[in-house]
């Protein structure tokens, strides 16, 4: 029954989810060029709250955990685990007031609505994964862009997603370029557990009824010496709370 009833809600969120896509692009390249950066950032977290809303077409349940910990407004480094494309809209609607800029693939700047908008004209970064050195010169030059702007960042250190829903040996490179640039930044690792599973092995019909789960783990620094190390700490912590 629960695959019937797949069937008949798939088609239902995809085309409430491509047309948020297509408004929300619309939206942005006003809101960009009408009244500037802040005016676009606002309406990118209000496409990302109409994205997680979508998802509760699919009957996906959201559930977060530690979101309420008071924060200062200082440029904070969000660091996560990575299971789907579902892990991010959750996480800028609910952070929308840190401005959260991401370090994303290239592949991703190009030709999907809205998300390429906002990746190439919004301040955020894509990279080339095979470009390792590249990648971190432009790492170190967005980070400039943070602190400057007093902005905050969102990494996946695992580099990819990870499809069976472990947590990956996270890379230290992007880490330790932003705090060559930040060393004082404010981390925050967030444990996502489920949202892979909406994804349904890649098909066509998603998962219905996921329950998914959003930790935020208490803030901390890093140090660039032992950097490895200190990673591998928070990523045993996520493991614990998914």
């Amino acid at each position: 029954m629960k695959q019937v009833i797949s069937y008949i809600l798939t088609p239902i969120f995809f085309f409430f989810f491509g047309l948020t896509l297509g408004v929300f692009h619309i939206i942005q390249i006003i809101t960009l060029n009408l009244f500037g950066h802040s005016w676009h950032d606002k309406s990118v977290v209000w496409l990302n709250f109409c994205l997680t809303k979508c998802l509760h077409l699919l009957g996906t349940r959201i559930h977060f955990i530690g979101f309420d910990q008071p924060l200062d407004n200082r440029p904070k480094l969000f660091i996560s685990n990575h299971q789907s494309m579902w892990d991010i809209p959750p996480v800028i609607w609910r952070l929308g007031k840190w401005r959260i800029k991401f370090i994303a693939k290239a592949s991703l700047a190009r030709f999907i609505p809205s998300i390429s908008y906002n990746l190439k004209r919004g301040g955020s970064l894509a990279i080339d994964r095979k470009d390792r050195e590249g990648s971190v010169e432009k790492i170190k030059n967005f980070a400039k862009f943070i602190k400057e702007k007093n902005l905050s960042i969102c990494i996946y250190p695992e580099g990819t997603r990870s499809r069976d829903g472990n947590i990956m040996p996270f890379k230290p490179a992007g880490v330790e370029a932003i705090l060559e640039v930040i060393p004082d930044i404010q981390v925050i690792p967030i444990a996502i557990k489920n949202t892979g599973k909406i994804d349904n092995n890649g098909r066509f019909n998603k998962n219905i009824c996921v329950k998914t789960q959003f930790t935020m783990l208490p803030e901390r620094k890093l140090s660039p010496q032992h950097l490895s190390d200190q990673l591998e700490a928070i990523r045993q912590e996520m493991m614990r709370h998914i």
